[in-house]
Parts: structure tokens; sequence; C-alpha cells
């Protein structure tokens, strides 16, 4: 499978780097990077650019905002099978497997250069101005940005996965899960945590953070940024919950590499099984 699965992957790349959408992508996201990393001391009175890790805490929203909403609108436009080419494409001698496991790698690598941009500037500029204090806290940042990329992609993936001439209905699908996971996700855990006594609403919220990838990554990053005292007494309950920093980075991880293969694989059976 690797010959077919390198060749799609490498024709995805070529297609999404020469795509508009990822070019402005990665233009906006470089801006608002540097704007971030230049601007952030101007509601507390002062200028010039922040350091590493204020610059990094003043992102996570938006790269939790940002990141999954291109992954999964440009994952669908590009992963959805048209009517025509998809007949044309999946009648070839290879497995499907490896045609939409291949074309998601591709879109992933284009889509983390688009950000390593991105970072990578906002990263020169605060290198230059302010040093490299918090540098590894803007690090774990990055790392998370391409986890929720992948995991975007994948749900991107299973929503496309036998989709033949639907791209409309997958893409509308798409900006629902969005705005569940992102948005209504929080909005529904607090909730329900408001109607409970303190220990059960602690644990609802810690359970809310493990099984929804967006609210762990921003928790692991501002954890690696800000330490214990992230979020205050819920940084406490969370640690005392793991077992300690360990544990919270043990199951946060797990969660998020579960997140990371469980879409994809069941898009590629979801796809072994349809009829094309």
């Amino acid at each position: 499978m690797s010959g077919p699965f390198l060749l799609c992957a490498r024709q995805e790349l070529l297609l999404s780097v020469r795509s508009r959408w990822t070019q402005i992508f990665a233009a906006v996201f470089a801006l608002l990077a540097l704007g971030v990393s230049s601007s952030g001391y101007v509601l507390s009175g002062g200028y010039g650019v922040q350091d590493f890790a204020r610059t990094a805490a003043s992102l996570v929203e938006l790269v939790l905002l940002l990141v999954p909403l291109t992954a999964l609108v440009i994952g669908v436009l590009s992963l959805a099978p048209e009517r025509g080419a998809a007949e044309l494409l999946f009648s070839q001698p290879v497995s499907r497997r490896a045609i939409l496991l291949g074309k998601g790698a591709g879109l992933f690598v284009a889509l983390a250069a688009a950000q390593a941009l991105g970072f990578g500037a906002a990263g020169l500029v605060i290198f230059s101005r302010a040093g490299g204090a918090g540098l590894p806290g803007f690090a774990l940042l990055v790392l998370g940005s391409f986890v929720l990329t992948a995991v975007s992609l994948g749900v991107a993936a299973l929503i496309s996965a036998g989709t033949v001439g639907r791209r409309t209905r997958a893409l509308a699908l798409a900006l629902v899960v969005w705005f569940g996971a992102v948005v209504l996700f929080d909005v529904a855990a607090l909730g329900v945590a408001s109607l409970l006594p303190s220990g059960p609403a602690s644990r609802v919220l810690i359970v809310s953070v493990l099984v929804n990838p967006a609210d762990a990554v921003r928790t692991a990053a501002l954890l690696g940024i800000e330490g214990s005292g992230a979020f205050g007494a819920a940084s406490l309950a969370l640690l005392r919950f793991t077992k300690g920093p360990v544990g919270a980075g043990l199951l946060l991880a797990a969660s998020l590499l579960l997140w990371m293969v469980a879409p994809a694989l069941l898009a590629a059976r979801r796809l072994g099984k349809a009829d094309l």
C-alpha cells in the first residue's frame, strides 16, 4: 500500500499548495499570529512584542477557532468525491483506503506547513525582540495545532466518505460539527455542571475536557504554558483526578491519539463499503 499511498499524498500535497484556500489560510494565519505577538500589551497600556509565553497564551483561542474550521472545510472540499471523478479514481487498481489516507496525509502536510509559516514568522519576530523565554510553551501550542489539524481532517474524511455528489450536505455537516465541538459542547458541559454538587460537577468538567479534542488541546497547551495555575482551582482538581501532571499529560495525549486514529479508520471502513 505504500506506493499508492505516497503517490496520492504527493498529488494531494501539490494540489493543496496550489489551492487559493490554502494560500489564503497561510497568509491570514501568519498575519494574525504576527498581530497577536506585536499587540498583546496594548490592552494593558504597554507596547512592544510579547514574549513566547504570553503570545502562546493569546494564540490558544485563535488556534481552537480557526484551525479546526479550516481543516474541516478544506478537508471536506478535497475528500468528498465528485460524481464522475469518483468513479474514475476508485476504479483504479488501488485500494480505497490507500487513496483516502494518502489524500488526507497530503492535506495534513499542506495545512501544517501553512501553520508553520505563521508560527515561524511570529517566532522569529518574538525571538529577535524579546528573546527565547517561554519557547517550550510556544512549541507545545504549535504541536497542539498540528494535532488538532489531524483530528479535524480525520473527522472531515469520516463525513466525506461515501458522499458522492453530496458535497454541500457534507460541508454543512462539517460546519455543524465544528460549531458543536468548539462552542456548544462547552456550554452544555457548564450547564450540566451547574446543576450538580461541586464533586460531581468537577468530574463532569474534567471528563468533558478529556473527550473533546478542542478542550484537550486547550488544556494541554495552557498547562504547558502557565503550569498548574492556568485554571486556578480547576487545574488542581484536574491534577488530583489524574494523579499529577504526568497522569494529566498521558490522559490528554491518549484522548488526542484516539481522536486522530479512530475517525480515519472509520472513514476508510465506510468508504470501503460505499457503493461508488
